[in-house]
Formats: C-alpha cells, sequence, structure tokens
C-alpha cells in the first residue's frame, strides 16, 4: 500500500499552478457590514484550491467515514504549508455530497448535496460527522455529474479543482455513464481522484481506474476499516490546554456569532470523542492561517475589514462589549488579537516538536485515506506550479 501515500499527496496540493502569473491572495474582499453570511464573490485575483469529497455512505463504509472524520485535520495541516508560483497562499475550499445511501431521495439517484464549497473548518467537520450509514444503490458517474453541475467551479484557468470519490461498488452502475460525467469534468478542468475501498486489482476490474485516468486523475485503493495507529506525544496535553485558551480569544457578534461559537466548542468535542490525537490535530488546524471565522469573530472581522464597528448595533455585541465606547472595543479586539497570535506560536512551535518525535517513533503508514488525499493532491498542485514550504 506504500503507493498510496503518493497518491494521497495530490489531493491536498491541489494548489500548483503553472500560469506564470500565480495565485495572488493578498486583494482585500469589499467591506461588509452586514452581520449576516453573505456570499464572497470570486475574484481573478484570489487562487482557490477546490475540493469535492463525494463519499459512499452506504452499509459498508462505515470505516471509511470514521477515517475521513479523524484525518479531515492531517489534510488541512499539510494544506496550510502550500504556495502558489508566486509566493501567495492559495485558498481551501471543501465541499461534501454523500451518495449509495438508502435513507436519500430515489429520485435524485440517492445523492445529497451535504454541503457546497465551504472554507468554514468547523462547518466541514460538522457536516462530516453528520454523516450515516445504511444501504443503497451507488452511481458514480451519477454523483459526479450532480457535483459539477451543483457546484460554482469558476472560471479562473489557475484554480486546481478536483473530486475525490471514494466507494466499493462498480463505477459502471446507475443509468449515467461514467465515461460522459469524466468527459464533463475533464472539459471544466476538474481532475476526478477514484479511491477504491478494497483489492487494488477488483478496483480497476470495476472501472474505478478508468473513471480517474479519463480526466488525468489517480486511482487509489484503500482499506477503509484499518484501524489507523496515532502516536501520542508528550506535547498533546499541553497543545489541547492551549487551545482552550485559543477559544477565549474568539469574540462572537450577531446571532450568527452565539451559533458558531457553539459550533467551534462542539467540533472540539467531536474530535475530542473520537481520540486525543485528532483533537490534538485539530487544535493546530485551528492556530493556522486557514482557520478564518469572520463572519462571526470580531478579531478576523475588524482584520479583513468585514465589519466597521460604528456601524454594528449595541445588541450584536457580547455581553463584555456591552456599554462600551469604540475606542474600548478596539482596545479589547487589539488584545484579543495579541493574545491569540501568541497561542496560535505556542501551538505551531510545540506542533514542530510533536511532528519530530512521531517521526522518530512511527513504525507503521499514516491513514490509508489521508495517505491517499494527500499524494493525490501534491502531484497535481505541482502541475499548476504549487510548492510546499
Amino acid at each position: 500500500m506504500k503507493h498510496l501515500k503518493h497518491l494521497f499527496g495530490i489531493t491536498f496540493c491541489l494548489l500548483i499552478t503553472a500560469t506564470s502569473y500565480g495565485c495572488d491572495l493578498k486583494a482585500k474582499e469589499p467591506r461588509n457590514t452586514d452581520l449576516t453570511t453573505k456570499s464572497v464573490t470570486e475574484k481573478p485575483s484570489k487562487q482557490y484550491v477546490k475540493i469535492a469529497l463525494l463519499l459512499d455512505t452506504s452499509n459498508s463504509m462505515d470505516g471509511l467515514i470514521n477515517q475521513a472524520k479523524a484525518q479531515l485535520w492531517d489534510i488541512v495541516n499539510e494544506f496550510t504549508h502550500a504556495k502558489c508560483g508566486n509566493d501567495s497562499r492559495p485558498l481551501l475550499k471543501i465541499s461534501l455530497y454523500e451518495y449509495g445511501n438508502d435513507n436519500l431521495s430515489a429520485r435524485e439517484g440517492y445523492i445529497r448535496q451535504v454541503l457546497g464549497f465551504s472554507s468554514d473548518l468547523d462547518e466541514i467537520s460538522e457536516k462530516l460527522f453528520s454523516l450515516t450509514t445504511n444501504g443503497g444503490e451507488e452511481f458514480c458517474g451519477q454523483v459526479i455529474q450532480t457535483s459539477l453541475k451543483q457546484l460554482d467551479w469558476g472560471k479562473n484557468a489557475d484554480d486546481l479543482k478536483m473530486i475525490f470519490i471514494a466507494g466499493n461498488e462498480p463505477f459502471t452502475q446507475g443509468k449515467l455513464n461514467y465515461r460522459d460525467a469524466a468527459t464533463n469534468a475533464k472539459e471544466n478542468d476538474v481532475i476526478v481522484n477514484t479511491i477504491f475501498c478494497g483489492n487494488y486489482e477488483q478496483g480497476i476490474s470495476t472501472m474505478w481506474k478508468s473513471g480517474a485516468t479519463l480526466t488525468g486523475g489517480e486511482y487509489m485503493a484503500i482499506d477503509h476499516n484499518k484501524q489507523i495507529v496515532h502516536i501520542n506525544t508528550p506535547y498533546d496535553d499541553i497543545i489541547i490546554k492551549l487551545n482552550s485558551k485559543l477559544n477565549n480569544t474568539y469574540i462572537s457578534y450577531g446571532a450568527l456569532g452565539r451559533q458558531k461559537k457553539a459550533m467551534q466548542s462542539m467540533q472540539d468535542s467531536n474530535a475530542a470523542e473520537m481520540e486525543a490525537a485528532v483533537a490534538v490535530k485539530r487544535s493546530v488546524s485551528k492556530s493556522s492561517r486557514l482557520y478564518n471565522n469572520s463572519k462571526w469573530d470580531l478579531v478576523d472581522a475588524v482584520e479583513d475589514e468585514e465589519v466597521v464597528l460604528s456601524e454594528l448595533d449595541a445588541e450584536d455585541l457580547p455581553e463584555e462589549l456591552q456599554g462600551k465606547s469604540e475606542s474600548e472595543i478596539n482596545t479589547y479586539i487589539k488584545e484579543k488579537k495579541e493574545e491569540r497570535q501568541a497561542v496560535q506560536k505556542q501551538i505551531q512551535e510545540l506542533n514542530a516538536k510533536r511532528e519530530a518525535y512521531i517521526a522518530q517513533n512511527q513504525k507503521e503508514e499514516t491513514g490509508e485515506l489521508e495517505n491517499a488525499l494527500l499524494s493525490a493532491i501534491k502531484t497535481q498542485a505541482a502541475k499548476k506550479n504549487y510548492k510546499w514550504d
């Protein structure tokens, strides 16, 4: 299974662009003083890595879903080191579909969009943990075609656009021919990568490899029921404690803020219930640039010019800022920002030591799904001039 490591790297290296101008992420989004969530219009000046995960949620796929829950943070953490051709940082958006589940609509081909493209890491985690399995019909061609039709893939030729579809039934099932879906994907500059949950040769004979090669994607086979061995390190408990301090630096505003603050805590709990190591990896992700919450946190919102403090209604402020002057609020936000940066720095420094400890003590391969995704991402990202720190 060692070849899977290389395949997994391809999936999160989506960010490499072969064009001369690469990705420019420095441009600011226009100011938004509304406290409600708004869609962000993509601009050609920014480069995105867009990943659609299409997961089989039939009865036999509990192991796959558990691996996805546990290893999401490995993928995000790897991605934080990606650079475009001009050394700027690409933005990551992830979408999630489930298919092959009897609880889903037969009229829709037993397919459901769980989440459209999102950069909200807490939301992505929440949706993954909401998945349950039940027997059904798995129509690979149709779920690929559905994701191509429903998602906003954009027109920027520099974006890295990838589909990862995982399952264990023949790729040929359903009325929609997978070849037609693959052709459509290629025409829209979307790479389809296939992950067969089972024997490598069986995946080839059931056309999973063909589904990938038609678009220049990667074919991978994994043992989705493999128990992942996480190595505990002397730094884990400290990182988890620092995560609690990190949460205290978030200043929620508006009704959305209260909801999202609760979601942040719930996703911490979900990670911790899986295993302490998963909670550590999530904490590391939260210390990175990819964990941005400008839609509900005043520190990120002010930094990104998402809100103008003078235009906020008093009732939209948290209790600790009620009755404060704009100057006092600005001072409070500045203090929380400095506190957050200090905690994030501590987590990153401890994580570097943690990774060195793991490298010295690891005897087994890491997660099957993780390896497959990361290998594919890096391979395909390199073709678009992405590189890694």
